[in-house]
């Protein structure tokens, strides 16, 4: 029985392609549509499912996007929201507002800079948050099937990157 190496290696050859080395620009591009065609019809749908749910916190699809970012990095400026989300700042404002009316945030001195409040979450918000990140982790955890950790590091890496592509887009 003879036995075939990959060139160069002395790794036998499957016959499959190698997924240890990156892939050729020309290459890339259409793996990269591939996610941008999932990407955005998964973005949607969850969008559609956390308004369609959130009537009981009566939260937005943007309101929560700003409580979940305060949850998990604490007080920040308009601006600095904008920036962390690749939204405008004017989109953002809209949304605080939005959240102060429901006593979910409320703006703070911030010592840094006198004209740009920090915005924190009230209890209410952390509560309403809080709920709204339960539900959406027992939505999350049906995926299952084989995924590994590794694979989600893997698509967390991916998106990361291509995030990195577009971080000169202006949103304003």
């Amino acid at each position: 029985m003879t036995h075939t190496s990959k060139p160069g290696t002395s790794q036998p050859d499957t016959g499959k392609p190698d997924d240890s080395n990156p892939l050729p620009p020309d290459d890339l591009a259409p793996r990269l549509y591939e996610v941008f065609a999932v990407l955005g019809p998964l973005y949607r749908r969850v969008s559609r499912k956390v308004e369609l749910n959130e009537p009981i916190e009566g939260l937005s699809i943007g309101v929560r996007a700003v409580l979940d970012l305060l949850r998990a990095q604490g007080p920040l400026t308009v601006p600095q929201m904008g920036r962390a989300q690749a939204l405008s700042r004017q989109f953002v404002q809209r949304m605080v507002n939005e959240a102060a009316a429901h006593g979910l945030v409320e703006a703070v001195a911030n010592p840094a800079h006198q004209r740009s409040s920090l915005i924190r979450l009230t209890d209410d918000g952390r509560t309403a948050i809080d709920a709204v990140i339960t539900r959406e982790s027992g939505l999350l955890k049906r995926v299952g099937g084989d995924l590994t950790g590794a694979d989600v590091e893997r698509c967390v890496r991916v998106l990361t990157r291509m995030l990195e592509v577009f971080e000169d887009v202006d949103v304003n």
